[in-house]
């Protein structure tokens, strides 16, 4: 095949290669000189250093057919060292409005990526404020402790305290109220008339110290219980322990002013074991019923004409 003449060669019919053929010479197509496009007429080259153009600026633009100045064709450029800069690259963050250098660390980062928040701060922090309040927890009870010796010292009743806690005063004793336990009296804080006394010449009295009430044994003698506290009105129970010497005895009950119509029996019940005249191994216990009103009563035992009044008594007490 020979090659043909197309007319006038213009750009977009240059082979680059052309001037390797005969076809290409006979057109025209030399090898490439001074720096130019592929080495033929025509050919445009807009190529420039990395760099060379400035951000807002605008490149020139060559002329039709007019060639840049360009390494020679054939020729290697000078290759840049490792590590070393290189005068037409401009890193971005160098240009007015380029990127930002630093990195800006997000909330909580501490300075490093991937880390989550400082749990260890916040936990010895939590530590620290459980410890203080355990502390001034432990600081006011060991001060109400000493407000309430510093009380105590004072010589008057700690604060709660009632009467009840006392000693109970000589015929007056009071129950306890919600406790559902009912008064007991010893002989010695019954009230005691008619030539009543106490004493403790033999034993067996579970009275404190072994006290009983002695000389009952004549008309007129009288112990008086004042009882204080009763919750509700009704029958109770009155219990008596007493001794005889193995003889049997008995008493007159009044109970607010209305003596019983039966006698307070204070009998030898445990017969063969209370010996006649031994008092030590007579203590027994006898009851009788007594009704009683919500509040005070006052309850008495009386050796009055008619009673046989042979014995001693030692604690009273009430049961439902």
């Amino acid at each position: 095949m020979t090659p043909g003449d197309n007319g006038a060669s213009t750009p977009e019919d240059d082979d680059p290669f052309g001037y390797l053929y005969a076809d290409g010479q006979a057109n025209g197509a030399t090898p490439p000189t001074g720096g130019g496009g592929y080495g033929y007429p025509g050919s445009v080259n807009r190529t420039r250093p990395v760099g060379q153009r400035q951000y807002g600026q605008q490149a020139p633009t060559a002329q039709y057919g007019q060639q840049a100045a360009t390494a020679q064709y054939g020729q290697v450029p000078q290759q840049q060292g490792y590590g070393q800069p290189n005068p037409h690259y401009a890193a971005p963050e160098t240009v007015p409005g380029g990127a930002p250098t630093t990195r800006t660390p997000l909330p909580g980062d501490g300075g490093g990526r991937g880390r989550g928040p400082n749990t260890k701060g916040l936990l010895i922090g939590a530590i620290a404020v459980v410890a203080a309040v355990v502390i001034g927890i432990g600081i006011a009870m060991m001060g109400g402790d000493s407000n309430d010796d510093a009380k105590g010292d004072g010589g008057g009743a700690p604060a709660g305290s009632s009467s009840q806690d006392a000693s109970p005063t000589p015929s007056s004793t009071s129950s306890v109220p919600g406790t559902g336990e009912l008064p007991k009296i010893d002989a010695k804080a019954l009230r005691l008339d008619g030539g009543a006394t106490v004493s403790s010449d033999f034993k067996g009295a579970k009275s404190d110290g072994g006290v009983y009430v002695a000389g009952f044994n004549q008309v007129g003698a009288k112990v008086t219980w004042t009882v204080n506290g009763i919750q509700k009105s009704g029958s109770y129970r009155l219990n008596v322990r007493y001794g005889i010497p193995g003889v049997d005895a008995n008493a007159t009950l009044v109970v607010n002013g209305k003596a019983n119509t039966n006698p307070l029996k204070m009998a030898n019940f445990i017969g063969a074991q209370a010996p006649k005249g031994d008092w030590e191994k007579g203590w027994q216990t006898t009851w009788a019923p007594v009704n009683l009103n919500k509040g005070t009563n006052v309850i008495e035992i009386a050796c009055n004409q008619g009673n046989q009044c042979d014995a001693v008594l030692d604690q009273l007490s009430l049961d439902k």
